[in-house]
């Protein structure tokens, strides 16, 4: 079991950064008219992984130290929509926000792979979760990984969506030399081309 893990923490930055790249970069800062149904927090793209790397430096990787050095600590939760707004996440450089992240989860990996029996054991309370051990921390921020996939494919879900309702609703308007909607322009344009960016 912990070897799945393990093995989970290390793939998840690539497939992250695979997933980010479908994403047409007019659209990463993104929102839709409605945030509802949507499986994470309501991040832009931009936004979700800038919140991914942050949880899990700022976040697990701190927990995880303090269940194995103190004796039944509190860990914090972090208020990431302050956070976002703190760090600026919808400028930030995608680029950078991938360097940072891409090594963070093998630092997590390295860590946990030495790890004893006794240690995994090891209790604290996570604040808004309960008792918990190094074994469900782990697994918690593997959920988390999986929630921020989920939340990305789901904006992607709401981009095509869009850009279709937009291609149908402007190709008339558009041929009578009416400007398309400035949101959806751009992926409009491409799809007319043929090249569809979703």
């Amino acid at each position: 079991m912990h070897e799945f893990v393990v093995s989970a923490l290390r793939r998840f930055p690539s497939e992250l950064a695979a997933l980010y790249a479908t994403i047409p970069s007019a659209y990463a800062a993104w929102a839709p008219p409605s945030w509802e149904g949507i499986p994470s927090e309501k991040f832009t793209a931009i936004e979700q992984i800038c919140h991914v790397r942050d949880i899990e430096i700022d976040g697990y990787q701190l927990r995880l130290r303090r269940l194995l050095e103190e004796d039944n600590p509190l860990l914090v939760s972090i208020d990431s929509e302050r956070v976002a707004r703190e760090r600026g996440y919808p400028d930030a450089p995608v680029e950078q926000i991938f360097e940072t992240f891409r090594e963070a989860p093998e630092r997590t990996a390295r860590t946990i792979a030495g790890l004893t029996d006794s240690q995994w054991q090891r209790r604290g309370v996570f604040e808004g979760y309960g008792p918990v051990t190094v074994t469900g921390l782990v697994h918690y921020l593997c959920s988390h990984d999986q929630q921020h996939l989920a939340g990305l494919h789901w904006l992607l879900g709401k981009m095509a969506s869009e850009a279709k309702a937009a291609k149908l609703s402007s190709v008339i308007p558009a041929q009578a030399g009416i400007q398309a909607p400035p949101l959806c322009k751009d992926a409009l344009d491409s799809r007319l081309r043929g090249k569809d960016g979703f």
